[in-house]
């Protein structure tokens, strides 16, 4: 089974209040509920690395299968979630998918969770060769780091909403003092951005944690 990975950053305005914001959460939260939803988690970001985009809340999900994502896109809760809960308190939003290159166990990291999203824009002269390799480099680091309990890359296959972004992985880690140990892990870590810094023209990071309960 190759698991369709999905992963969509909100930028909450900065005037919303709370309960809106809860809203919108628990709202997108419980779009779990729908048939082709494997897994589904939606909060607060942790932590964000990027120079250019400041997303507030982050939401991931899993499917079986490109089709059952596009279902899933289609369903009128989803379509009435985003039309009242969601466009009407962001200022931004982007979303990138792609295929799993192994099937993650669980598909539902439980609460507490620390997740590791990272998205890199590469240059418009990257060739296929040194994409595969890229991609390559970023399946190294699970066995170059301790404490990752499951991790996907793969490439963008929705150009639409992912501002230019084409390649994308997930790092899932047992919680919060996992992931911090490996990103202590300076030497592995800066060895994997120097091999794909010629080729790429942005990166974002995002550091997001399974809620305990929905808001």
């Amino acid at each position: 089974m190759s698991i369709i990975e999905h992963v969509v950053l909100f930028k909450v305005k900065g005037d919303t209040e709370q309960e809106k914001v809860n809203a919108m959460l628990n709202n997108l939260n419980g779009l779990v509920s729908l048939d082709p939803v494997l897994h589904l988690t939606a909060g607060p970001v942790r932590r964000i690395k990027s120079p250019i985009l400041n997303f507030t809340h982050m939401l991931h999900s899993r499917y079986k299968s490109k089709e059952d994502l596009n279902t899933y896109s289609a369903h009128p809760e989803h379509q009435r979630v985003v039309k009242e809960n969601v466009i009407p308190i962001c200022d931004d939003i982007m979303a990138v998918d792609w295929v799993a290159d192994n099937d993650p166990t669980p598909l539902s990291p439980p609460p507490g969770s620390a997740f590791k999203v990272t998205f890199l824009k590469l240059k418009e002269s990257v060739s296929n060769e040194v994409q595969g390799g890229i991609l390559g480099e970023i399946k190294e680091v699970k066995e170059g780091i301790s404490g990752i309990q499951q991790m996907t890359c793969g490439e963008n296959f929705s150009p639409a909403r992912a501002k230019g972004f084409s390649l994308a992985s997930v790092a899932v880690f047992g919680g919060v003092g996992e992931m911090e140990a490996a990103v202590g892990n300076e030497e592995y870590v800066n060895l994997q951005k120097q091999k794909v810094r010629d080729n790429v023209d942005g990166v974002i990071v995002v550091d997001y944690v399974v809620p305990a309960s929905s808001p």
